[in-house]
């Protein structure tokens, strides 16, 4: 099973929003086929891994991380096809918490014969999935906060004048985690300020472009900003409310961007109500690089899932100097905190990252 996760790694920031699936057919001990989804449209893991296998599939074990689907999506229903091959036991990892599936695939299985086993790893692969679980189960994204700071906790000096923080290497890694996401969100702030361009830019291309997403209450956005030119038009979304001046609208749609008007709290864009329309739009996974309010925002909104901070080995002083986190603030007792901590080092830098601790209890798994 750890092959199988392994493989379903492979195409990680690919499937969107279907999950990542790896499969792996067994038998007298030895591997004889494998597979895993590659994209959204493309055959299942367990088909892939079971067209390898041809004829030695019949007898054999097949290890796959997610539940076998019974319903036509984009491609068609895995089980018959598992039944047809002639297996003689499928061990599955966790089942699909797709309502359409969740312990179907397993019992239709079961009930035609075979040996089916679930809950192998069934916490790693719950982690190894965890957008496409929020997605349907909550039916929001899955969210990715990332920061970029010196070590005294500062986003940029006190004149706003620093652009680059982190190092070359730290960069190349926020990068990667661009391209795990199915939407790169920022505030208006950081439009002005930056002028970002919220691509993906990695060596060789990467094949997926996110959504580029501006939470812009009052249509601020200039139409000369590079994040409306950066890629195709319409994968830039504006989101505004309705007091947002109409002629600014106008302007940002005939740039090509999407504007989405949505409902305002406290005269800001609802935040439920955009990661609610992401869903919508099958965004399973979204990387927020706001500023300090709108980090803030998310985070008392109880939208933020998991936080990545990249530390730069710099004191920049500067009381007026931004934070990543501004908004009211918490006491110690009702700080946000985090769990499964980890850290390592990327160039001169330090990755940090950490879930935000909900109190969900620990899925355990065994073989």
């Amino acid at each position: 099973m750890m092959q199988a996760l392994a493989l379903a790694e492979r195409a990680r920031g690919l499937t969107s929003p279907n999950p990542l699936v790896g499969a792996l057919v067994v038998k007298d001990g030895g591997v004889v086929g494998e597979g895993y989804h590659a994209r959204a449209g493309a055959p299942h893991a367990e088909r892939v891994a079971l067209t390898a296998a041809g004829p030695k599939a019949r007898g054999a074990t097949l290890y796959l991380t997610l539940e076998p689907c019974v319903h036509q999506g984009r491609t068609p229903p895995c089980v018959p096809a598992l039944l047809d091959a002639g297996l003689r036991r499928v061990v599955v990892a966790v089942l699909d918490p797709n309502p359409r599936v969740n312990g179907a695939g397993a019992a239709a299985l079961s009930q035609a014969g075979l040996e089916v086993s679930v809950g192998c790893l069934e916490a790693e692969a719950r982690r190894l999935n965890r957008p496409f679980f929020t997605w349907v189960t909550e039916r929001r994204p899955f969210v990715t906060l990332k920061v970029a700071m010196s070590l005294d906790g500062k986003i940029s000096s006190w004149n706003r004048a620093s652009r680059w923080i982190t190092g070359v290497e730290a960069r190349g890694e926020a990068h990667r985690l661009r391209s795990e996401a199915d939407a790169i969100v920022v505030g208006i702030g950081t439009v002005l300020a930056d002028d970002p361009e919220l691509t993906v830019r990695l060596d060789p291309p990467w094949q997926r472009e996110p959504y580029r997403v501006i939470v812009d209450s009052q249509a601020r956005t200039p139409t000369s900003a590079r994040v409306l030119s950066a890629g195709s038009p319409g994968r830039t979304l504006v989101a505004v409310t309705e007091s947002a001046d109409a002629q600014r609208v106008t302007a940002l749609e005939q740039r090509g961007a999407q504007v989405l008007t949505l409902p305002a709290r406290d005269g800001r864009v609802d935040l439920t109500a955009l990661v609610a329309e992401l869903a919508r739009r099958e965004v399973t996974a979204l990387l927020l690089e706001g500023g300090g309010e709108l980090n803030a925002g998310f985070l008392e909104a109880g939208l933020v899932d998991r936080v990545a901070v990249f530390v730069a080995p710099m004191l920049l002083g500067g009381q007026d100097a931004p934070t990543p986190v501004r908004g009211p603030g918490r006491g110690l007792k009702e700080a946000f905190r985090l769990t499964g901590m980890t850290a390592r080092p990327v160039g001169e830098d330090l990755l940090i990252e950490g879930d935000i601790a909900r109190g969900d209890e620990d899925v355990h798994g065994h073989c």
